[in-house]
């Protein structure tokens, strides 16, 4: 017994130095073939990674499993190395950067798909948009043709007030002539104390429902002669009358276009035929080119030609 523990004593201390020996060999071995190899796997597994991170490709499930052998065998060298220790030492994690997965076929017609329906529930929008935006303008065309069919008949009824004031006005001014001014046989004559031209005068007139006076005959003349000097005595006031050589020196015509067959011209006083005549009293018509509308005085009712634009008194005459 005693030979066989002094046995055990000698050889079991040798065989223990051999083992630790080995192990320092496998140690040193692995330190330097093996540990280049490990730093070429990881060197490749980095590049890898980049390039993948580059390319925007997933990790390979190898990839991961050769980072997670690595990372344990790093783990089980510190730990085999600090058995001796007691305290454990915490390592600090670091962070890592997973590349994001590129996208598949799928993803891609899924993406699609949801864009198109996007676009076709935007142009459905936009064709509602367009059927109320349609309505709108019809019923608007439809309100702008009342209002259009509602001017035409406002128009209308505006022109039909607009004639029978213009016919009551006619009517009232034949009425007022008649009752207020001269009757003579189918005609009344009516003067007016406003100072107006020829032609406003007798457009003034013919509002009233009448014209300009246009004695035919020496009856008419001598009784507007009558009328004119009691309504203007005892002055003297040329009044328009509606006879004009307008159109062709010489030639006098009415206001309805009719050549004028009577006259009473103006002709100075003078004790022999043979005298001038006075120069504030010439004989008329002498104004020529100038003066191509006559007026009647109101003293004696002569005729005298006047520039048709000077403003005089007139008289209007109605049918009766």
């Amino acid at each position: 017994m005693r030979a066989a523990w002094l046995l055990g004593a000698l050889v079991v201390p040798q065989l223990l130095g051999y083992g630790h020996g080995a192990r320092g060999v496998e140690r040193e071995w692995e330190g330097g073939w093996g540990g280049a190899q490990e730093e070429e796997r990881e060197r490749e597994s980095l590049m890898l990674k980049h390039l993948q991170e580059a390319l925007g490709l997933p990790a390979e499930p190898g990839d991961e499993s050769l980072a997670q052998t690595s990372e344990g065998k790093e783990v089980w060298e510190a730990e085999e190395d600090g058995q001796g220790e007691k305290e454990e030492e915490i390592a600090t994690p670091t962070p890592s950067f997973s590349p994001s997965p590129s996208p598949t076929p799928e993803d891609i017609i899924s993406y699609i798909l949801g864009r198109l329906a996007g676009l076709d529930a935007g142009l459905h929008q936009l064709h509602v948009r367009l059927h109320t935006l349609d309505t709108r303008v019809a019923e608007l065309t439809r309100g702008l043709r009342q209002l259009r069919e509602a001017a035409r008949d406002t128009r209308d009824a505006v022109e039909a007030l607009q004639e029978t004031q213009s016919r009551s006005e006619r009517q009232h001014g034949r009425l007022e002539g008649c009752l207020k001014g001269l009757r003579l046989g189918h005609k009344c004559f009516l003067l007016s104390r406003d100072f107006e031209a020829q032609a406003a005068a007798q457009a003034r007139c013919v509002a009233r429902g009448g014209s300009l006076a246009q004695p035919a005959d020496r009856q008419q003349m001598d009784g507007l002669s009558r009328y004119l000097r009691a309504a203007l005595a005892p002055y003297n006031w040329p009044v328009w009358l509606g006879v004009h050589d307008r159109r062709a020196e010489g030639l006098y015509l009415f206001e309805n276009g009719q050549r004028v067959s009577f006259f009473a011209w103006h002709r100075s006083a003078r004790p022999e035929p043979s005298a001038t005549p006075h120069p504030l009293s010439p004989d008329q018509p002498n104004g020529g080119a100038l003066e191509n509308c006559v007026a009647q005085a109101s003293d004696d009712g002569t005729w005298w030609d006047h520039d048709c634009e000077r403003r005089l008194y007139y008289v209007c005459e109605f049918p009766f």
